[in-house]
């Protein structure tokens, strides 16, 4: 068995298709799916961010949809796959390798209709303050009355249930190759303190080889009403939330307000 070990969405970026639900593994679904609502009350040509985009099905998406797409994440990896679908989906969207915190050096403020944050991708910014400080950089990008778009785990059941082992209980196919996917979480006892995620994603090669890709992730949870809390402090107002204690992850929609409150910026 080969084992590719590498910190950062450097392995994943190549087997990430084994880690998306099989409802979102087009760009079609993945932007019509799950987020009709808010793309189909945008005007034509909107301009939209997918920040932390993965590989680029909802980007792509969304770019097909005659939308204006910009696609930022801070792993090389990951902005390569986004081009590489773009093109060939032929679609045409900008892709940029940018952590929150440098996208205000890349873009304008003030200048996107809807912002998207989902994937779980949050809970990588480090801590508190890295999570005020990605926040405040994406409303920062919104026009007055744009909207963020937020989907994220319910870490509250997360942390309940510790440190574990999750194995999937069924074989992946993928273009045509099946794989095993397992989760092991590390679940520190305060919640500010830096958790681990690793993933491994074992490939079953056509010769029954088994070629083991595997990442270890910093995570930083957070509870629903920090996240809200925090919201509001960068001037964005929850506008409709499928938070439920029970549920294992939830999405957020949050509006700019027209002027934002007089709290200084995370930067």
């Amino acid at each position: 068995m080969e084992v590719v070990a590498v910190a950062g969405y450097g392995a994943l970026s190549d087997v990430y298709e084994w880690l998306i639900g099989d409802d979102r593994l087009t760009p079609a679904n993945a932007a019509t799916v799950y987020y009709s609502d808010v793309v189909s009350s945008l005007p034509p040509h909107a301009r939209v961010l997918d920040c932390a985009c993965g590989t680029g099905q909802l980007a792509v998406g969304l770019a097909s949809l005659g939308l204006d797409v910009v696609a930022a994440d801070a792993s090389g990896g990951m902005v390569r796959r986004t081009e590489q679908a773009a093109d060939e989906q032929g679609v045409s969207l900008r892709a940029l390798r940018a952590s929150w915190d440098e996208l205000p050096d890349h873009l304008e403020d003030s200048t996107f209709d809807l912002v998207f944050c989902v994937g779980n991708s949050l809970g990588h910014a480090e801590g508190p303050a890295g999570r005020l400080t990605a926040l405040d950089a994406m409303s920062l990008l919104l026009h007055p009355g744009g909207r963020l778009v937020l989907h994220s785990r319910n870490w509250e059941l997360v942390r309940s249930a510790g440190s574990r082992v999750d194995v999937r209980d069924r074989l992946i196919r993928r273009n045509d190759r099946d794989a095993v996917v397992s989760y092991y979480w590390q679940i520190e006892p305060g919640w500010e303190q830096e958790h681990f995620l690793e993933i491994v994603v074992a490939q079953i090669e056509p010769d029954g080889a088994v070629r083991a890709c595997s990442e270890r992730l910093s995570i930083w949870p957070y509870r629903y009403e920090d996240l809200v809390a925090q919201l509001r402090s960068v001037g964005l107002t929850v506008q409709s939330t499928t938070f439920d204690p029970k549920s294992d992850g939830y999405l957020v929609v949050a509006g700019r307000d027209q002027a934002r409150g007089a709290s200084e910026p995370a930067r």
